[in-house]
């Protein structure tokens, strides 16, 4: 994230002596990214955090794909994902492609006996439903329904969930995610013109520290395997830090909507962004006022981006026989848009209440075999006039 954060204690100068109060030295650790190009924090331990006693097993995850190469349009039907209690193995990877991966999960317990590491991949967090609070080395964030959580590699984390009811919707991103650069000037500050700014991101703002000795198990993911580390040292034993780069929330209902005379098109609605797609909020806002306006989309071609769109909640306008918890595939090089009569309903409508989280990428999305056992199979034929 683009601005400046400190937490805790931190020594005035970075890369000198700081003491605890037995005189002996705390131990510093850089936490960055793109090399020593990217956005870093600078974090205080308690113990090295280098300690590995043992690694126990390392087995793979990767998910198995139906298809490599896919040009149907697909509505799956997300919350087909049945419940499991543990936090990983209720992950479910639907789509994929070198850059990311589409994930449904319905984690019924929180994760508390181990923690976990993605080494190579942001991780966006929606919550779809329950609330609890993420737990990171780097501090602790509350969350709740329509809260994103993003989550950068390398951050040690585990989640407490307040009930077994919860439903997740996950992009986990192989690149760096970011605040979209058309928002931000030279500085990294969002713009006026933003649909959001600095006041509705959450940062961490309660620290554990444990001091504390023993063996503490880590799950750390790279590439598509999970290596079980046993660590020396309880990996939340951070003192303090600062700098740039560390977890934080925005809640979609803080997206302030962009709307005109006429449809304005989906970039209007851009959250994130990384260099292989985009991810975009549909919130509840005023529809398009010139006396003669559709407010149904357009018909358009996906010629270099597949579509995914997730729906959250609310009346989905341009789609017929849409559900929450749904996703829609709508695959590069194809048009699609609104279904037969959605157009002609949209006149004359003066708001609408969708709530809908969209992923643009920017390569084919794979479809799992996970995620095709959620298909209808007939969606590609939505369009056809009766």
């Amino acid at each position: 994230m683009p601005f400046y954060h400190k937490l805790g204690k931190i020594p005035p100068k970075r890369h000198t002596q700081f003491r605890k109060p037995d005189g002996s030295l705390y131990s510093e650790q850089l936490f960055g990214t793109v090399g020593f190009d990217g956005m870093y924090s600078n974090i205080y331990h308690e113990y090295r955090p280098t300690q590995v006693k043992e690694i126990k097993k390392q087995y793979n995850v990767a998910p198995k794909i139906a298809r490599a190469n896919n040009m149907e349009s697909l509505r799956l039907k997300g919350f087909d994902i049945k419940p499991e209690k543990d936090y990983l193995n209720s992950r479910k990877t639907v789509l994929t492609n070198s850059d990311c991966s589409i994930i449904l999960a319905a984690p019924q317990e929180s994760l508390r006996d181990y923690f976990y590491k993605n080494t190579n991949a942001d991780e966006l967090i929606f919550i779809h439903k329950g609330s609890g609070k993420l737990r990171t080395f780097l501090g602790n964030l509350d969350f709740k329904y329509g809260d994103y959580l993003l989550i950068p590699r390398g951050v040690i984390y585990q989640i407490d969930f307040d009930t077994e009811d919860n439903r997740l919707f996950i992009v986990e991103s192989r690149r760096p995610i970011y605040t979209p650069k058309r928002y931000r000037n030279w500085f990294g500050q969002l713009l006026e013109h933003s649909p959001y700014c600095e006041r509705d991101i959450r940062k961490p703002q309660e620290l554990e520290t444990n001091d504390e000795k023993g063996e503490f198990l880590i799950k750390v993911k790279k590439g598509e395997d999970i290596f079980e580390m046993v660590y020396a040292s309880h990996p939340f034993d951070v003192v303090g830090y600062d700098g740039y780069n560390f977890p934080y929330a925005f809640s979609i209902h803080d997206f302030e909507p962009i709307t005109g005379r006429i449809h304005q098109p989906p970039p209007v609605h851009q959250t994130f962004e990384s260099d292989a797609f985009v991810v975009c909020s549909f919130v509840p806002r005023l529809y398009d006022y010139h006396p003669l306006s559709i407010p149904a989309p357009y018909n358009h071609s996906n010629i270099d981006s597949d579509e995914v769109l997730y729906y959250v909640d609310g009346d989905f306008m341009s789609r017929n026989d849409i559900e929450a918890g749904q996703i829609t595939l709508h695959p590069a090089g194809i048009p699609h848009g609104p279904h037969p009569g959605a157009a002609e309903r949209s006149i004359g409508k003066t708001e609408t209440e969708e709530l809908a989280v969209m992923v643009d990428t920017f390569k084919p999305l794979q479809v799992t075999e996970d995620g095709l056992k959620l298909s209808d199979g007939t969606y590609y034929q939505s369009w056809l006039e009766k």
